[in-house]
Formats: structure tokens, sequence, C-alpha cells
């Protein structure tokens, strides 16, 4: 009965009917690819030569002008189909055309032209991305396209504008970037070393000198008034190639000398002359400067030390280009630093002896720790704001996950501490 009731103008609806899905199927895939695709990946491939990078590049720099015009072009295709499904099911069954059309566009259009591309644009999103952008990027081109999309944009802005403008949480922030390194070490993209950089460069923005300095206690410096000789034994002595020189006391930090320069004094015969007569000058910085500048400043100014002044003017410690650099890459040990013996790994369950100059930060990094810091910056800080005071050693002090015993001291100076998760009893 069918073939009796075909006619040539059914063919043209069925053919046009075919078209339509297609490109119904083209722009689903297109939009799914495109909207998921980001601009530094689309970078990466514009980078790698691969065809159709250019063209998809040029869309991900605003999205807005793809998106609109390919939803409507979906939807045009769509729904111009779905009519002539009907009519032509109208015209081969009859009453029941209704319901042959409804279940074939539902099937063919949903599962067909729908569903499978954008499944497709999802497990394949770079290759689909590249294959539809050129060809999203020359329908865009012509001019009834531009005004449609601009006409939707405006209209889209406008309604959107009434819930409050455009949601700035959208935009890539800093934990973004070490959420998607932790994800690309997760999908083995990168190494854990690489992830480890990743996530020190970003936080070495935020890092001030207090966190990395030498504090005062610990500086090794010498007075203007002694000899080079004298000067030479202690750099040589206490392995430091640099040392502040000081006029009345260290909170007067006068200038600076090195090794070299000492040695080359001291085999011209200068060797009785006064620090004060040979010494060079000396940076000072604030303590609450970011390290990420003065890195800039320390390279630019070829040295390699600064003296880290505090609120006051006093001297609260020096900063050097190792210390900065440490941050970047780890702890970085020369032939001069004390050898230490092998120590199998730590871990809180079965407590942790740890230096009380030991950076919180640090040690919340290096031992999955939870330690507060608000106002210290060292495990040692810690344990004096809890004790109120100086403490004894074998105090002991908690806090809301720790027990921290003071294992040794220095003075006043909080040397080592043992760290232990606080027992919950039943």
């Amino acid at each position: 009965m069918i073939g009796v009731l075909w006619s040539p103008g059914d063919t043209y609806l069925a053919v046009s009917v075919l078209v339509l899905l297609t490109f119904s199927g083209f722009f689903a895939l297109a939009e799914t690819s495109l909207v998921r695709m980001n601009k530094s990946r689309a970078r990466s491939l514009r980078d790698e030569g691969r065809r159709g990078s250019k063209a998809l590049l040029t869309l991900t720099d605003d999205p807005q002008k793809f998106l609109n015009p390919l939803l409507l072009l979906v939807l045009i295709c769509q729904l111009v189909s779905a009519t002539m499904v009907g009519v032509l099911a109208g015209h081969l069954f009859g009453a029941a055309g209704v319901f042959v059309a409804t279940v074939g566009e539902v099937v063919v259009i949903f599962v067909i032209f729908e569903a499978i591309p954008k499944n497709f644009a999802v497990r394949h999103p770079d290759t689909s991305a590249l294959t539809t952008a050129p060809v999203v990027g020359a329908i865009l081109k012509f001019w009834p396209i531009r005004i449609i999309s601009r006409l939707l944009l405006a209209i889209a802005d406008g309604v959107i504008g009434l819930f409050g403008g455009s949601d700035k949480s959208q935009q890539m922030t800093e934990t973004d970037i070490l959420n998607m390194a932790d994800v690309a070490h997760e999908d083995d993209a990168i190494e854990s070393e690489e992830r480890n950089f990743i996530h020190s460069v970003i936080e070495f923005g935020d890092t001030i000198v207090r966190e990395v300095m030498v504090p005062r206690i610990d500086m090794v410096d010498i007075a203007a008034r002694v000899t080079i000789r004298e000067a030479l034994e202690l750099s040589i002595a206490s392995g430091r190639s640099r040392i502040p020189v000081y006029g009345e006391s260290v909170d007067d930090v006068v200038g600076l000398v090195n090794l070299r320069h000492l040695a080359a004094l001291v085999s011209d015969g200068h060797g009785d002359d006064l620090v004060g007569a040979h010494m060079g000058q000396v940076q000072f910085v604030p303590e609450t400067k970011r390290v990420a500048p003065l890195l800039t400043e320390i390279l630019r100014a070829k040295t390699h030390l600064c003296v880290v002044v505090d609120e006051y003017g006093g001297t609260a410690g020096l900063v050097t280009l190792e210390d900065i650099l440490e941050e970047l890459v780890g702890e970085i040990t020369d032939e001069s630093d004390p050898i230490e013996e092998a120590e199998s790994k730590q871990t809180i369950e079965a407590g942790l002896t740890l230096s009380g100059r030991l950076n919180i930060d640090d040690a919340n990094d290096e031992y999955g720790l939870e330690l507060e810091k608000e106002g210290w910056d060292t495990l040692g800080g810690l344990v004096l704001d809890l004790a109120g005071g100086v403490p004894d050693v074998g105090d002991l002090f908690e806090t809301h996950h720790y027990r921290l015993t003071v294992v040794r001291m220095d003075g006043r100076r909080v040397e080592e501490v043992f760290v232990e998760p606080v027992r919950k009893h039943s």
C-alpha cells in the first residue's frame, strides 16, 4: 500500500529530512565538542600543528559567538525535519501516521542524530572539535548568521543581566590550576615531581620573606672592627660564603663581605686590615615582601644575600638566593651542608620528631598534617604560642588534632618537637 501511495513529492520530503537530520547531527557534534574545548587545550593543538586548530582557537576565544547560532541551527534542523516526517507519515499511514512519526522521531532524531554525535564528541573531543571548527567558523561568516548571532547574544545578555550578570566563578583560578595538575598526575600525564613543582610555583607567589629567611638567632655575622683574617677564618669555619657586617650591634648592619674577596685580600697582604674598610654594600628588604618580586630584584642586582628588617627597622634575619630557590625546587645541599644520616620515612601514626624551625606549611605538605597557622610560621612558634611563654623539655600541648611534646630546647628556642595524633577515647 505504501508503494502505491508513494509519490515524487514524498521522495523529496524523505531526502530533505535525511539532509536536515545529517546537518542536525553535525551541529550536535560541533556544539558538544566546542563547548567542552578550553582555550589552553586549543593552544596546545595549535602548537602541535593540527589541522583545524587555528579555527578552533578563534572559536574558543569567545564561546558565546558560536554557541547561540549552533543551538539555533540544531533547533531549526530538528523542528523542520520533524514537521516533514509528520507530513510524510500522515500521507503514508493516515491516522496512525502521528504515532509512527512520533516513535520514529524519538528513535531516529534523538538516538542517531543527537545522542550518538554528542557521545562521540565526549569520547573524542579533540578530533570532533578540529573537524567541526573550520565548518562552524565558515558558517558564522555569513551575514544572516552574524546578525542572528548578535541578536540572540543581545537578548541572552539582557535576560542574564536580570539575574546578576556574568558568573566570575567561571574564571580560571589558582585552585583550578592546582586541581588540574593533580588530575593530570592521577591520569599519569605528568610525574609526581612535575606536579609538586607546579604546586611550588603557584604557592611561590603567595610566599613572603619571613617564611623563608634565616632568623636573626641563626645568622652568622661579624663586627666591622675585626680583621680581614679573622673574618676569613669565620667564613671558612661556618661554611658561609657571604657574611653581613654590623657596626654597634646586629641591628646596625653596615655592609657585606664574601669569602672570595676576603681570601684575595689576605693573599695581597691585607689580612690585618679591618673588615669595615673593605666591605661591600648590602641590600635590605622588609620581612613582609613577597619572594617572587624579590627574586627578580636579586637577579637584577646580581647579589645573593639580603638583610631582612622588621617593622621597627631592626634586623629580623637574612634571606639568600638559595633560600628563595628552595621554595621552588626543594632542599638544595652542597659540600658545606652537614651530612645527615639516612632515616626511614616517618609517619604521623607512629609520631614525628620534627625540628622547631620547620615551617608549618612545609610540615603540613610533607607529612600530611593539619597544623594550625595563625600568626606563626614555624613549629617552634606554634609551641611558644600554646605555652604562652618559654616551655621546658617534656611539656605537653594539644591542638585540635595533635599532641605536641617539647623534646629539646636551646636557651629560649624550641629545637625539637614530638608530634602525635590526639587519641580519642570512647
